[in-house]
């Protein structure tokens, strides 16, 4: 038999109601207990509690001087949270419970009727989907930051000459402003895909109660309008145990983050000595213990590094997800922490990202002496040649390739070989091949929309910053 007086002051049977005549065991204790993560919601929890009970008084399910005794003893929870912290009693298992039994406490049995009409699995999900509102409109505001910064760069070097690369190959000549506005397109996808997630968020769960909705007479339009959400959810099923919000923002910021890799990765080349493209701010580089000579590119190595944690949660919450039957199981609840990690590294990378752009130094003349030194302007002899002398270009690839074996040989670039010299390759080669093969006239030949010609990129350069504009105007 069991002591029914310990039964009684156990406070984790009260918790878990009359059904069990005992606590969870240790074990079951431990790995039930979500507070160390979950304490993460309490501003989202008391938020969403005041616009339940607010609800629950308006419409006479609670009388209104409990509604007024349970909404003062909130705020007063929350002044201590702000204040001190959220207290770790693995007992109550998640801050739902931690919450209402500090409220127990602050106004006795009255805080019991808070939990009239609804459930921890649409509180939590309330809770949840707030949070990461919250972490995609960090992410939208620190996207603008950085891609307002990648155009003003750009802007800034429209003209400064560098190589462009495939296969780290020199390839052709191309602007650095024309390559920082490739980065610009990128982030500006990312953007798109969190401002997607926004507008898929906008439902609120709160009502769904445990997954089959509520006998009492609630107003769920009342409550999502105080949260800020343009609807309730249609399907209480679904709105306990959807998690898409969640993946929606690891997804998006997967995808981000793997571009801050690609960029980050740029910037490690360019900084090294071999490139000497560029120069890191000495705010987000480090020295090293034994080589005074050394300054590491650390920030941009830890945002490469990053990418693959933030990339590694996404597919965690992914196969938590997978094969859960309808409703709530409690698989669910490792759906934070990967969430609050990725959050973490992501703001913490963009935040980087936006000081190395912003600050980073480049080297015109270095880049400029690397695009000259790969026969960058090959493509250009070979489409003078179609152009000037009706050449098919399967041909004129060929004799590009002459050319160019005859300048390695000389150890010159193309422009310095000698018209006599082009001619021997192919007779129909003129003077006026000259004016096609200097790396400036190279870059200023791609003028299709799109291409690195100066005058292209400062048509880009006006076209991000009025989307920008408008998007800033749409956000106020």
């Amino acid at each position: 038999m069991h002591d029914s007086k310990n039964q009684s002051n156990d406070p984790t049977n009260t918790m878990w109601g009359g059904r069990f005549a005992q606590g969870p065991s240790a074990i079951m204790r431990e790995i039930n207990a979500s507070i160390p993560f979950d304490k993460a919601l309490w501003r989202e929890d008391i938020r969403a509690s005041k616009a339940h009970v607010a609800m629950l008084g308006a419409q006479g399910i609670v009388t209104p001087e409990d509604a007024r005794a349970i909404t003062d003893g909130l705020d007063q929870i929350a002044a201590e949270y702000e204040r001190d912290g959220v207290p770790e009693n693995w007992d109550l298992e998640d801050i739902h419970m931690t919450v209402e039994a500090r409220l127990t406490e602050l106004i006795g049995p009255v805080a019991g009727r808070l939990h009239t009409a609804r459930s921890r699995n649409d509180q939590v999900a309330t809770d949840f989907k707030l949070w990461v509102r919250r972490a995609n409109a960090r992410a939208l505001a620190a996207l603008s930051a950085v891609r307002a910064a990648l155009v003003e760069r750009a802007d800034e070097h429209a003209a400064t000459i560098m190589p462009g690369f495939t296969h780290l190959q020199t390839a052709q000549p191309v602007t650095l402003g024309h390559h920082l506005m490739a980065y610009y397109e990128m982030l500006t996808r990312d953007a798109a895909r969190f401002t997607a997630a926004q507008d898929r968020i906008d439902e609120c769960p709160l009502g769904s109660a445990a997954l089959a909705g509520t006998g009492f007479p609630i107003d769920r339009e009342a409550t999502a309008h105080a949260l800020d959400f343009s609807a309730p959810t249609r399907n209480s099923l679904d709105a306990v145990s959807d998690r898409d919000f969640a993946l929606d923002y690891l997804m998006a910021a997967s995808q981000c983050a793997i571009h801050l890799s690609r960029l980050a990765e740029e910037l490690i080349l360019w900084a090294s000595q071999p490139f000497g493209f560029a120069s890191l701010p000495d705010q987000l580089s480090t020295g090293s213990s034994i080589m005074p000579q050394k300054r590491n590119p650390d920030a941009a190595e830890l945002v490469r590094g990053h990418s693959g944690r933030i990339v590694g949660a996404c597919t965690s919450l992914m196969i938590t997800m997978k094969g859960l039957p309808l409703a709530y199981s409690k698989d669910m609840q490792d759906d934070k922490p990967p969430v609050f990690e990725a959050a973490s590294l992501f703001d913490l990378s963009l935040a980087a990202m936006l000081g190395m752009i912003a600050q980073t130094t480049f080297k015109p003349e270095k880049m400029r002496a690397a695009a000259a030194a790969g026969h960058a302007t090959a493509t250009d002899l070979a489409d003078w040649l179609v152009r000037a002398a009706d050449i098919p270009f399967r041909e004129a690839h060929h004799i590009t390739g002459e050319a160019v074996k005859l300048a390695d040989n000389k150890s010159c670039a193309l422009e310095e070989l000698a018209l006599a010299d082009l001619q021997a390759i192919d007779p129909r080669i003129d003077e006026r091949v000259f004016g096609a093969l200097s790396i400036e006239a190279s870059v200023a030949s791609r003028a299709s929309y799109g291409g690195t010609a100066p005058d292209q990129v400062q048509s880009r350069v006006a076209e991000a910053r009025a989307r920008l504009a408008q998007e800033a105007g749409a956000t106020k």
